[in-house]
């Protein structure tokens, strides 16, 4: 079965693409919002918050930008309807200071108030249950809380008990419908026998372009250059990026794992994992080898190689480089296409795919604007 996103059960906020717009509200939802790392991903949300702002205001959600925070500086602005359009140089910047910053953002007057973590930065992660702690909501796509230690991701979610909203769909694959499918299934009543998963895009693009007629370190010089990876390459071929998201998934099931308890086979020898980046981008010739050795053996097999996760019925969770039969759904995957397949005592024979882009700012963006909006229609509205 594949899944794609639809709409919520409950009434939209958003009327569909090309409808008038009803008339505005005298009851209004109105969320103060701050946005910590104001990167690619943050920038593309902001553009994102903006252009929809009138249809949002429409349908009697109003968005406020409280203020932005980078790693050492910070602005902060009490009230800006236009979503800050003076995000241009022109705000005044202060030293950065989270404490003060989420403070700003939950103000003194009881409002609806909601953090989003841009920054994949552990520090700001450790912030988290004392947000939710205090009635501060909080979206990220940061897989740092998610995967981080178990006892810090136990404390976010007892912070949650308080009536806070927690939500990090993009930590697995962006915008997809992957943790929230996941939790549906498990509320449902479904019993989870199966995860399996291309969790990496910049993987399933290198396994989609490796045929043999070109070098693998080749591939990877050029997904390097179109920027599909980490600014090191070995922070996606070493499997750890994909083994985080694992235990993401792993722990939204109900297994207590941690990223020590993943076997995860690195594509990168020995040899090379702790060389300086530009040593390692000269010697990348030396993966060349290996992978041509694995592409013969897919080959010889009838079959294609592919990078995926397992988590199984019994918590026992792996990343590698498999061998696919060549009718494998995942043989199918398109350029950095995500895909994570669902196995359940409902979806057995027939497993749940979900598919489609799993990296790029945009649909990044996209998938925490929906956690946003998923957040905001529980509000309670105001006159």
């Amino acid at each position: 079965m594949n899944v794609c996103l639809s709409p919520s059960a409950k009434e939209p906020l958003l009327p569909p693409h090309g409808a008038a717009l009803p008339a505005i509200s005298a009851r209004r939802r109105v969320l103060a919002v701050g946005l910590i790392g104001p990167g690619r991903v943050g920038s593309a949300l902001l553009t994102q918050l903006r252009t929809a702002q009138p249809r949002l205001s429409g349908m009697g959600l109003d968005l406020k930008l409280c203020g932005v925070a980078a790693s050492k500086r910070m602005w902060l602005d009490s009230d800006d309807p236009d979503l800050n359009a003076r995000h241009d140089g022109a705000q005044t910047w202060r030293p950065a200071d989270l404490h003060a910053f989420a403070e700003h953002v939950r103000g003194m007057d009881g409002r609806h108030a909601l953090l989003i973590d841009c920054s994949a930065n552990d520090h700001v992660a450790a912030h988290y249950a004392g947000w939710l702690a205090s009635g501060v909501h909080v979206v990220t796509p940061n897989k740092l809380a998610g995967s981080g230690p178990l006892d810090r991701w136990q404390a976010i979610r007892n912070a949650c008990l308080s009536g806070s909203r927690f939500r990090y769909e993009a930590t697995v694959c962006a915008g997809l419908p992957v943790v929230q499918t996941l939790r549906d299934l498990l509320d449902t009543g479904d019993r989870l026998l199966a995860v399996d998963g291309m969790f990496s895009g910049t993987l399933a693009w290198l396994c989609n372009q490796y045929d043999g007629s070109r070098p693998f370190s080749a591939l990877v010089h050029e997904a390097h250059a179109l920027g599909y990876t980490e600014p090191d390459p070995r922070d996606d071929l070493s499997g750890r990026d994909v083994a985080r998201k694992l235990v993401i998934l792993a722990r939204e099931a109900g297994w207590q794992l941690s990223l020590e308890d993943i076997d995860v086979q690195s594509l990168v020898p020995a040899a090379l994992a702790d060389l300086s980046l530009d040593d390692f981008m000269e010697r990348m010739s030396e993966l060349d080898a290996p992978m041509a050795a694995q592409l013969a053996n897919a080959r010889a097999h009838g079959g294609v190689l592919r990078h995926v996760a397992s988590l199984d019925a019994h918590g026992k969770a792996k990343v590698s480089l498999c061998v696919l039969p060549a009718a494998h759904p995942f043989a199918h995957s398109r350029l950095t296409d995500n895909v994570v397949q669902f196995t359940t005592q409902r979806y057995h024979d027939n497993p749940m795919l979900v598919q489609g882009p799993g990296a790029g700012p945009e649909v990044t963006a996209a998938g925490i604007f929906s956690d946003l909006l998923r957040i905001a229609d529980t509000l309670e509205f105001r006159p």
